[in-house]
């Protein structure tokens, strides 16, 4: 069942770099609700720009964004709309900065007005359903970049967000992790998008796919994302398929 009204929807949005004569992205036209998609496109391409626009860390020189129906005019508006997204960044260490997990996580609920009692009881339910029980007392920088992706995840998702922005996140992951990765990803109960070049991760996890082109956002054609098992003489090994 499909929302009456998109959580949250773009309008003919342009942005420009400072300084900048050509647009990097324009016209741009989305909205989601429940979907799960995924977002490809060249390096620089503005992938990562689109998800900064819709978090309100930049601001689109033309167009709007309206949050559960209402257009955001201001920046009390943006924080509204901050409170129901969960961004997790490409790289790990950005996202996390305190010396134990349980701190890391335990930091959104805290700043959502949670107790520390509640805060603490949400973080350890969060790492439990993310198979990270008896985390807690990890320091944080000694994590595996694997691992460190994972509590990075646990500490959006201990904020309840109605919607996950995920920047490449299966990168550098082994593959044991990555299939660990993609089963959170299906049992989560989130709307979802995720940038990644990683197409098999990508139909491992998303219905519908997005590509930005030409400074354009198109949506690709559903035959255009599949998945498929095959073995290749490279093992786990990076490798290309031909075209």
């Amino acid at each position: 069942m499909t929302l009456s009204k998109p959580l949250i929807e773009l309008r003919n949005i342009y942005y420009s770099y400072p300084g900048s004569k050509t647009p990097l992205l324009q016209d741009v036209n989305f909205a989601i609700s429940e979907e799960r998609i995924g977002l490809i496109g060249e390096n620089g391409c503005g992938k990562t720009t689109f998800f900064q626009i819709i978090m309100g860390l930049l601001q689109a020189e033309k167009g709007e964004i309206i949050f559960q129906g209402k257009m955001i005019s201001n920046k009390k508006d943006f924080r509204e709309l901050r409170s129901t997204l969960g961004f997790l960044f490409q790289n790990s260490d950005d996202q996390l900065f305190s010396p134990t997990v349980l701190e890391d996580v335990a930091f959104g609920p805290l700043n959502m007005g949670a107790t520390p009692d509640e805060a603490k009881e949400i973080s350890i339910s969060t790492l439990e359903k993310l198979g990270l029980h008896g985390f807690e007392d990890r320091i944080t920088h000694k994590l595996s970049g694997g691992e460190k992706k994972l509590v990075a995840l646990a500490t959006i998702l201990s904020m309840q967000p109605k919607l996950l922005l995920l920047d490449e996140p299966s990168n550098n992951l082994d593959p044991t992790t990555r299939e660990r990765l993609i089963n959170i990803l299906r049992g989560l109960k989130q709307a979802h998008i995720i940038i990644s070049h990683d197409l098999d991760f990508l139909a491992s996890t998303c219905s519908q796919l997005y590509t930005i082109q030409d400074t354009h956002l198109r949506r690709c054609e559903d035959k255009q994302i599949h998945s498929h098992e095959h073995v290749h003489p490279y093992g786990d090994q990076p490798h290309q398929h031909g075209t």
